[in-house]
């Protein structure tokens, strides 16, 4: 599912080229849905949230509960003069944001692994704490190749 908005690049100055041509697809079948993956443009965001880390890290605590994820880790590092990136381990797998505040714009990537969780939740924090005039959410599901879906996953050997 795709929400297209108006666009505002973090950078204007940036060439908007478009990317390399999409790789031929992987020559096996898809089959069962390891999770779901949640990419969401945040702008016009409240410039002092995306500035503020303890903010931040709040709201992606909240985030994480919100979308019935078990929060493991949380690291955050404010760069000077301005913007914040943080990384959440999940049981699950993660959220990540990096910010912008000159641009009032924030970049963030939710996946979720299995059934229970609801990465869109997350978003619908993040981009609600920030104050986001309006965004861009992606989402797909992450799938596991069919040639490995039957087997049955034994834990590696160490070496």
């Amino acid at each position: 599912m795709t929400q297209t908005l108006p666009c505002l690049h973090p950078h204007p100055g940036w060439s908007a080229t478009p990317a390399a041509p999409v790789a031929e697809p992987l020559p096996h079948q898809i089959s069962d849905t390891v999770g779901k993956h949640c990419i969401l443009e945040l702008y016009g965001c409240d410039t002092a949230k995306l500035n503020d880390e303890a903010f931040l890290r709040d709201t992606i605590t909240a985030a994480a509960k919100r979308a019935g994820a078990t929060l493991l880790n949380l690291i955050t590092h404010r760069f000077e003069p301005q913007g914040v990136t943080g990384l959440a381990l999940l049981a699950e797998s993660h959220i990540s944001i990096h910010t912008w505040p000159e641009s009032g714009y924030a970049a963030v990537d939710v996946f979720t692994c299995g059934d229970h969780t609801m990465p869109e939740r997350a978003c619908a924090v993040l981009a609600g704490e920030l104050a986001a005039s309006h965004h861009k959410l992606t989402s797909f599901r992450r799938e596991t190749p069919g040639a490995i879906a039957a087997e049955e996953r034994q834990p590696a050997l160490a070496a």
